[in-house]
């Protein structure tokens, strides 16, 4: 078993907002519902306290963290090393949304750069740290971004990102609610 911390302290912070991938896993209650693992990138990533992160979700072709969520808000995300020193760290908790309109919304985005893709924040009561070895995760190296959700999304322009929403983002692949149209 690896170490459990408390909190996350100034180091734990700094190496974590460093990674440039990181995972979501939610999933609905339903035993019969899908696990969801989404990966994750962009400069999206905060920590807010101690105990306390949160990102700006940008829009895809579901929308399953948000239905999770709503539902139950069990979350579990997950950073790893790529680089030579192996780590694997782990925020468990109580996750919730954050739309448009909303205070914790406007203070997350604002902590990051302006993405036409943003649909919403999601924040996330940490309860459990941990860090363990990731000897098993394979040395990589991170060439660059991919721009293609922002080129998406400028592409769709804010008309054609909320009709997509309305169309893909509305119920998860398990039929729970997402977005309202």
């Amino acid at each position: 078993m690896g170490k459990l911390f408390d909190s996350i302290d100034d180091s734990l912070k700094t190496w974590v907002e460093a990674q440039p991938l990181w995972f979501v896993s939610t999933a609905p209650l339903s035993t019969d519902g899908h696990v969801n693992m989404s990966p994750r990138g962009h400069d999206s990533f905060s920590v807010l306290g101690p105990n306390s992160v949160g990102w700006v979700d940008y829009t895809g072709s579901g929308v399953e963290t948000i239905a999770h969520l709503r539902e139950n808000g069990r979350v579990c995300v997950m950073f790893l090393s790529f680089e030579e020193r192996p780590r694997i760290v782990r925020f468990h908790g109580t996750g919730s949304v954050h739309l448009p309109g909303d205070a914790t919304f406007d203070d997350v985005v604002a902590r990051h750069p302006e993405h036409p893709s943003t649909r919403a924040v999601i924040t996330v009561d940490v309860t459990r740290i941990s860090d363990s070895c990731g000897w098993g995760v394979p040395l990589m190296q991170m060439t660059g971004e991919r721009d293609l959700l922002r080129l998406q999304a400028e592409k769709k322009g804010p008309a054609g990102l909320a009709d997509y929403r309305a169309e893909k983002n509305t119920l998860s692949i398990d039929g729970l609610p997402g977005l309202a149209s």
